[in-house]
């Protein structure tokens, strides 16, 4: 089987835009990979939602991630890039991170140069920290991989907001000469942001679409004329899960059952879709030797 990591950095090279979903709990993990995307995204913002109920504040920890890669990759063989947020701590927690991404089977860790507690891209209150040390925590990335070097090392700035554009473009430019394989300039505010971010690198460069975000939204095509190569889409799955709850949950509150609530998927179809029909295979296979007990 080829490893995902390898696949992934293939498909970048290719220079053609892929388009992600961020996948958030396994649920949408098993939906999202029913589609065949080439990659999918560990959302940071969605995963600590859901698991901890938390803002993604610089509240979940290492574990807590670590945890999350573990379970999603080991449920596909899609690539999964995953969010290291700021490699959690110092430079040493920044290659204790990477190499337990790499065991967890991540094709890919996104690192970003905010302060600690970090927050959500597209939220207030961001601060980054000095240029030269998030150089510094990318080169300890790289050196992290060794010999593992299909894994990406993907390098995130948070300056754009507090800082412009500028900034945030000489920052990624330090970032590729510390040895990131692919660019990340979160929240650009315009299209025109967003093309002279493609103008300014021939490497691989993600944009970051945030429905309701700071970032326009183009189209695919569009987004691939300007240069980017991996469209990251990390709330769409937990926005659409949130209105459909809503619609759902105030329907049962407001009739007091589901009679006649037909925005639904077909429970046998998601019971197949979650595993249930090995589960069936299996006790139709057995189903004999149980009665011998």
């Amino acid at each position: 089987m080829q490893n995902p990591a390898t696949s992934l950095k293939a498909l970048l090279n290719q220079k053609k835009l892929i388009v992600s979903p961020g996948i958030f709990d396994m649920v949408s993990l098993k939906i999202a990979d029913q589609f065949d995307f080439p990659c999918l995204y560990m959302t940071g913002y969605g995963t600590v939602a859901s698991y901890l109920g938390l803002p993604d504040a610089g509240l979940a920890t290492y574990s807590d991630m670590v945890n999350r890669v573990q379970a999603f990759c080991s449920a596909t063989s899609t690539p999964i890039i995953c969010d290291g947020d700021t490699g959690y701590g110092g430079l040493l927690n920044v290659a204790h991170t990477v190499d337990g991404y790499i065991r967890a089977g991540a094709a890919g860790i996104q690192l970003e140069d905010q302060q600690f507690p970090k927050k959500c891209g597209h939220t207030k209150g961001r601060r980054v920290i000095a240029a030269r040390d998030m150089a510094a925590k990318i080169r300890v990335a790289v050196d992290a991989r060794a010999g593992r070097d299909d894994f990406l090392i993907i390098a995130r700035t948070d300056a754009r907001t507090s800082l412009g554009l500028d900034e945030a473009l000489r920052r990624a430019d330090s970032y590729l000469q510390a040895g990131a394989d692919v660019l990340f300039v979160e929240s650009p505010e315009s299209r025109e942001e967003l093309e002279a971010i493609g103008r300014r690198f021939d490497v691989p460069l993600v944009v970051n679409i945030v429905e309701g975000g700071k970032t326009p939204q183009p189209s695919a095509q569009e987004l691939e004329q300007m240069g980017f190569s991996l469209a990251i889409h990390p709330g769409l799955g937990f926005l659409a899960m949130g209105r459909a709850l809503e619609s759902a949950y105030g329907q049962l509150k407001k009739a007091g059952d589901s009679v006649g609530y037909t925005d639904l998927a077909d429970f046998e179809m998601f019971s197949r879709l979650m595993g249930f029909q090995k589960v069936w295979d299996f006790d139709d296979k057995y189903k004999d030797l149980e009665t011998m007990q």
